[in-house]
């Protein structure tokens, strides 16, 4: 593991967004994926993919709970691009029986269900994208939410076995929109609107002025548990 993990300090290590893309996709090729929930960051690396042809496979997790915002954005993007965002759906059968036995808004009950939702509707389609793939690129930011602040901009993701990049990490929140306004990029509306991070409908609100990054997100909660299960994994601190 550790001459796999030198190997990709060395060639990552400085390298503007885009070329990190372009050193990832030789190190792996056919075996590179970025999952896309639509928000700004991810839009600004679906440009950055997209733009520079990159055989990189782009796919979001379509919860069957998503913002009507959401899917608006989805297709302004595809007709953009006229490229495919690959959909991955939870399985029927897990939904069924959730949504039977404890009905359509059990987590906001306990965060055992909550985690239970996010696992049926998010975390299993999630290892069903990511399998066969080597490199997962994701949207995080530093500046995200305290639990992100800790992570650096490649992993080695212990729970998925692959490398994790965040090609922006370290990009500010200024730095996103203006990347967004110069290209002339499709956003949420709801990013307008006081939503800075987009989830399902049910489980994402507007934050107020002052607020945590992510205070919107299953604002019931205590702060140290807003996380989906998507990055709880045992993550091995690659480079920074």
């Amino acid at each position: 593991m550790s001459d796999f993990s030198e190997n990709i300090k060395q060639h990552t290590s400085g390298l503007t967004p885009v070329d990190g893309l372009k050193k990832l996709v030789e190190l792996f090729p056919g075996e590179v994926i970025f999952s896309t929930s639509f928000g700004w960051e991810d839009q600004v690396i679906t440009h950055m993919i997209f733009t520079n042809n990159l055989p990189i496979k782009v796919f979001t997790l379509e919860t069957g709970r998503l913002f009507p915002e959401t899917y608006y954005v989805w297709g302004r993007t595809l007709e953009m691009y006229g490229q495919p965002i690959h959909a991955y759906y939870p399985q029927a059968e897990a939904v069924e029986k959730m949504v039977s036995t404890k009905g359509p808004s059990s987590f906001y009950e306990s965060v055992e269900n909550r985690k239970e939702c996010c696992g049926i509707r998010k975390v299993e389609p999630l290892k069903r994208a990511l399998k066969g793939n080597k490199c997962w690129v994701t949207g995080i930011r530093a500046d995200q939410s305290v639990s992100r602040h800790d992570l650096h901009n490649v992993e080695w993701d212990g729970g998925n076995q692959m490398v994790k990049y965040h090609p922006i990490f370290h990009w500010n929140l200024d730095e996103v929109k203006a990347y967004i306004k110069d290209n002339n990029i499709p956003y949420n509306p709801l990013h307008d609107k006081g939503f800075p991070s987009i989830g399902c409908a049910p489980c994402t609100r507007a934050v107020k002025e002052g607020e945590d990054f992510r205070a919107g997100r299953w604002w019931w909660e205590d702060q140290s548990k807003k996380e989906c299960g998507l990055h709880e994994t045992d993550n091995i601190i690659v480079t920074k």
